[in-house]
């Protein structure tokens, strides 16, 4: 740091997404000065192209679900289409309302909010403009954005998760490249909305990252859906006209589609901005950090999608709060990356906490004991008309080291299950516990109450 620089913050924070804001306004809170910087919209890639708009339109698709089905539950009601325009007002309203409250909450804190693209310059100072932003502590909060593969260039009909929010019509034909989160929650809204889907996956199942268990059931949900998967299919090109995307796989055939969605993951935005001239350490992109998430260079953190790991909003949330009560001296505990709770919003939900069943088994050996349980057993399950299950992964006589969950709505359910991996809570003491009938809580009861040897509406 130049010797005439002065100290303008206690927090320099380079990047306004969960991970940043987070950051930001809990340093404020404690009575640290801050100042974030970010040069697109506060709240990032999640509020306004990530977590919020495509949750809302898996809502949307659920509501077109419902209509398309209602007959099934004596409900007279048809399903005339969709008119994705005014599907897109309602995604920006809900968007729109989130975005105020959070400037708002900005404004109160008394965050020096400072836009622009901002450049780190040293190991104290970053650079926005014209003005120079010297902090005690600088965390690095700049996120990811939507990849591609080497060949295949986004534009027309080939297209990212950003691109397809800002579709006017629903296309016929879909082909989702790739299977991880992002790719299986469009396919699922696509198909909801009309649409042909094809979901191609280069590894042997889909959310690869997922228990086998929960990537199976999806598998045969989206089958039972419509949904045509693809998995161990490599793609080769792509080319495009005025009426189709034309795609190649590695085995030779063809698929055509009148959109190609490019969901083959995220990475790290870190190009340019002066982190590896400050000395920053990086691989491949991703800042590298410890549980504390202390860079290389002292004093300079990093939160967020930067940061090798889980690409999840909440994970750059509390990895932020942690951020600034370690600043303020509060000696917080480290986010653990295998306490961090995962959902992905298809149709069916798949929700977990936790080791799988083969870490666990890989960490512990024979001493791992497993138990599913039916939603076909769970009352509410079967009012939704929902299928799947809630997988318990275990040490013998000892915690709950996973809990995995595919069905309707299991996203709800994957707070009791944080806190029983979390608190390392034993299968018993969850029994012990009374979950409200009918409710699809009640199956995480069920599961554990089976796993600790009283099974009630279990089938074995």
């Amino acid at each position: 740091m130049p010797a005439d620089a002065e100290t303008t913050h206690d927090v320099v924070v380079l990047g306004g997404g969960s991970g940043g804001y987070a950051c930001a306004l809990r340093a404020a809170e404690l009575g640290l000065s801050v100042a974030l910087v970010e040069k697109d919209l506060l709240g990032g890639t999640c509020l306004h192209r990530g977590c919020i708009p495509t949750k809302a339109l898996l809502h949307a698709a659920e509501v077109a679900d419902a209509a398309r089905d209602a007959g099934r539950f004596g409900v007279r009601a048809t399903l005339h289409g969709i008119d994705l325009p005014a599907v897109t007002t309602y995604r920006e309203g809900v968007v729109s309302r989130l975005y105020k409250g959070l400037q708002g909450l900005v404004t109160r804190r008394e965050v020096d909010y400072v836009e622009g693209e901002g450049r780190l310059e040293d190991a104290r100072t970053v650079v926005v403009g014209g003005r120079r932003l010297v902090g005690r502590h600088v965390v690095l909060a700049t996120g990811s954005a939507a990849r591609t593969l080497p060949g295949l260039e986004l534009g027309g009909r080939i297209m990212s998760s950003d691109g397809a929010l800002g579709l006017d019509e629903v296309p016929g034909r879909v082909v989702v490249l790739g299977g991880g989160v992002i790719g299986v929650e469009f396919a699922s809204v696509f198909r909801s909305f009309g649409s042909e889907v094809t979901v191609v996956e280069a590894l042997p199942r889909l959310v690869a990252a997922e228990d086998p268990a929960s990537s199976k059931a999806l598998e045969r949900a989206f089958r039972k859906r419509g949904i045509t998967v693809r998995t161990d299919a490599r793609f080769a090109s792509a080319t495009q006209d005025d009426d189709a995307v034309t795609v190649r796989l590695e085995d030779g055939s063809e698929l055509v589609a009148d959109l190609l969605l490019v969901a083959v993951g995220r990475g790290p935005v870190t190009e340019g901005l002066g982190f590896e001239e400050a000395g920053v350490a990086t691989d491949r992109g991703y800042v590298l950090a410890d549980e504390r998430c202390r860079t290389s260079v002292d004093g300079i953190r990093a939160v967020g999608d930067i940061v090798p790991g889980l690409q999840l909003a909440h994970r750059g949330f509390a990895q932020g709060i942690f951020v600034a009560e370690d600043i303020a001296g509060l000696a917080p505990r480290p986010v653990e990356e295998s306490a961090i709770p995962r959902v992905t919003y298809s149709d069916p939900e798949v929700a977990s906490v936790g080791l799988t069943e083969q870490q666990a088994r890989d960490a512990h050996g024979d001493a791992v004991r497993t138990y599913d349980y039916s939603l076909g057993g769970n009352g509410r399950s079967q009012i939704l008309g929902t299928q799947g299950f809630v997988k318990l992964v275990a040490l013998d006589d000892g915690p709950v080291l996973g809990v995995h969950m595919v069905g309707a709505r299991m996203g709800e359910q994957v707070g009791e299950a944080q806190l029983v991996v979390g608190w390392e809570a034993h299968a018993a003491e969850v029994a012990a516990l009374v979950h409200a009938h009918p409710t699809q809580n009640e199956a995480l009861g069920e599961a554990h109450l089976a796993l600790a040897g009283k099974p009630l509406h279990a089938h074995d």
